[in-house]
């Protein structure tokens, strides 16, 4: 996965903006103003993307690409290095559980509006 395919992805899903409010060099997406996935633009190094705590441990015992979200609460987030051995599928799969938790965590008015 390049960076324009995690950009494209990510703004398919409902609702979806993006912004820079970190600088220039770190692209955010958010649903209901609630950031589900960053990254960094220049390097696309990885990604941050929020987990549920018991599988962001589950992957993190189980993959070595999955680390504990940098700059981020470790509980919730996880960082996902790129280009080291994280199938395509399993990246989308994650950036769909990202957003599918902040989704739920919206209210039901906002919810139902996106």
């Amino acid at each position: 996965m390049n960076i324009e395919d995690f950009r494209d992805y990510c703004m398919a899903k409902p609702g979806v903006t993006e912004e820079t409010p970190f600088g220039p060099e770190t692209l955010v997406f958010k649903v209901g103003g609630k950031i589900f996935a960053l990254t960094d633009i220049d390097t696309f190094g990885s990604i941050n993307l929020k987990c549920d705590p018991e599988r962001a441990v589950e992957l993190r015992e189980a993959h070595d690409y999955v680390l504990p979200g940098y700059h981020m609460n470790k509980k919730h987030w996880n960082t996902v290095l790129i280009g080291t051995g994280a199938p395509v599928g399993q990246l989308r799969e994650l950036i769909d559980h990202s957003y599918e938790l902040v989704l739920a965590s919206l209210p039901k008015a906002v919810r139902v509006m996106l």
